[in-house]
């Protein structure tokens, strides 16, 4: 009987931005949010979703979404954010990795997630198959500076950590 390999502990960051759009939905986390203009992007453009897969596969030492889901390969055209971090984490099984957790910033002058923010957790908890604690949503604000600040997009920042085999 063999034993398992033994297991370590590996981190990663993401990053994406999207500009925003007229005539979009503006979708976050999964959750569709209220907003006249939504991002602009090949999938949905979901900057919190890309930012998470981003952290996760990075974890694993993989390359990140645009390689994985590349914008010039038609059947990502629309594709929902969601599906790709399923998709994702086929990839983090694969590999006998565990996700342990994730903690992500939205940067952005408009629209206010905070009350979304707890439906964001519920629904990248269901897909990325930890419990809704061990997911952080924070969203802030970058002063008026920059393209964020002019409210000509969304930023997002991500860590995720996982235990990998050695």
């Amino acid at each position: 009987m063999s034993t398992p390999a033994p297991m370590i502990p590996l981190t990663g960051i993401g990053y994406d931005v999207h500009r925003f759009i007229e005539g979009r939905p503006l979708v976050l986390g999964g959750v569709e949010i209220p907003s006249p203009r939504g991002l602009d992007g090949h999938s949905d453009a979901d900057v919190l979703c890309h930012a998470i897969a981003d952290a996760i596969l990075g974890a694993i030492g993989e390359k990140d979404i645009g390689f994985h889901f590349p914008n010039n390969d038609p059947s990502f055209r629309g594709i929902s954010s969601i599906e790709l971090l399923r998709r994702v984490m086929v990839i983090v099984n694969a590999q006998g990795a565990r996700l342990l957790n994730v903690d992500a910033s939205l940067v952005a002058e408009a629209p206010k997630v905070g009350p979304y923010v707890e439906a964001m957790q519920a629904k990248l908890a269901q897909v990325l198959g930890i419990p809704q604690k061990r997911i952080g949503v924070k969203a802030t604000t970058n002063e008026r500076m920059g393209f964020v600040g002019r409210e000509e997009g969304i930023a997002a920042l991500a860590v995720a950590s996982v235990l990998a085999p050695e």
